[in-house]
């Protein structure tokens, strides 16, 4: 049978209408799918902006599945579940980026930025310490040394905090002087409860050069010393400290005045203090001069409340006077005035608000440093 050729005029024209059909229809699923994308990841935006978080995830989920290519929407996800506390999912969201191929580095650089950070929430320090360790020679390098920092701090491994905190220092971060100086410290409060007392002045010293405005160095190398049975050598450590760092001997002000009582000398100390208490008036100093200079210590108080009304002061002065009372009435004022007192005997942290009865180079609250002032609440 011979072919007749005036069937394409009727083959033809059905198929070009059926491929006009075909792109019809895949155009319309495109256009389809590409509402329905970002309308999905602009639900998720809006419940996030409303604090639902719950609902948001599950949007972007969807959006995630109507385009699985897009990494944005991993990265936005891996985010939501990390502040979730659901630390297992946002690792996995992670994972998953960096496996992919398709990924730019820059992007692939910044899953490892977060799945470090979900190690860290997680409290896996060890996982989160190996994961900051990848990104060194990356644009996330400065922000893994500071995040490296702050995991070597929590789990006071201090000797590669003060490594790390000098790489910042060294790549212009700023000065890690002071941090490193408390580090030094810190190492030398470790060596001597772990009987090895006598690496501890070569730390502290250590510490003085590197910040030498550093308070801490010289009030532990000054109990140390004292602790040692050296008395000579604490009042100098304490004599320097006047002279570095003036407000932080309210601190040794006690400390001080045994060691010049053990000394047998204590003028040098009542010196000290005196000259302190001219410049920066303080319960501190008038305390430790009473265990030095008893007799005067009646008009000492009495002057200081007048320049200075302190609860503190003023409960001093009543026992000291509480002789000329009637035991019955005197007892309950002292009492009274030493409850009211004891809130107002805390320090507080300059940064957070934090207080605490106990002097902290590094506050429990905020776990920053050197933001006590070396005075109670109620003289600042």
């Amino acid at each position: 049978m011979e072919f007749d050729p005036r069937w394409l005029l009727f083959v033809l024209p059905i198929v070009f209408v059926l491929g006009w059909l075909a792109s019809k229809l895949d155009s319309r699923q495109w256009k389809l799918e590409q509402r329905e994308s970002p309308k999905a990841y602009f639900k998720g935006l809006n419940l996030l902006l409303n604090e639902q978080q719950d609902k948001a995830i599950d949007a972007f989920i969807e959006a995630v599945q109507n385009d699985p290519d897009t990494s944005e929407l991993h990265f936005a996800l891996g985010s939501l579940f990390r502040r979730r506390g659901e630390t297992e999912r946002a690792v996995r969201v992670h994972e998953h980026l960096i496996r992919r191929g398709d990924i730019t580095k820059a992007d692939r650089d910044r899953a490892q930025h977060e799945l470090a950070q979900d190690f860290f929430k997680a409290g896996l320090f060890d996982r989160a310490e190996a994961a900051y360790a990848e990104l060194r020679g990356t644009a996330f390098e400065r922000e893994a040394r500071l995040a490296l920092l702050s995991l070597y701090e929590r789990s006071r491994d201090w000797a590669k905090a003060a490594d790390i905190a000098a790489e910042l220092e060294a790549a212009g971060t700023g000065s890690f002087s002071g941090r490193i100086a408390h580090y030094l410290c810190e190492q030398a409060l470790v060596a001597q409860a772990q009987g090895h007392a006598d690496l501890a002045p070569a730390l502290l010293e250590q510490a003085q050069r590197r910040a030498p405005e550093a308070a801490r160095a010289y009030v532990l190398q000054g109990q140390v010393l004292l602790k040692a049975g050296q008395p000579e050598l604490a009042l100098a450590a304490f004599t320097r400290l006047l002279a570095v760092n003036p407000p932080a001997f309210n601190l040794v002000a006690a400390d001080c005045a045994a060691a010049a009582t053990q000394l047998g000398r204590p003028e040098r100390a009542i010196a000290l203090l005196i000259e302190q208490y001219q410049r920066a008036p303080s319960m501190h100093l008038l305390r430790a001069l009473a265990t030095l200079q008893p007799e005067p210590q009646r008009e000492r108080l009495a002057a200081h409340l007048r320049e200075h009304p302190a609860l503190s002061a003023a409960t001093d002065l009543l026992k000291l006077n509480a002789s000329a009372l009637p035991a019955d009435e005197a007892a309950p004022m002292v009492k009274a005035l030493e409850t009211a007192t004891k809130p107002l005997l805390r320090y507080r942290c300059a940064a957070c608000g934090f207080e605490a009865a106990h002097y902290f180079w590094q506050c429990p609250g905020c776990l920053n440093w050197d933001t006590y002032p070396p005075r109670h609440v109620e003289e600042l």
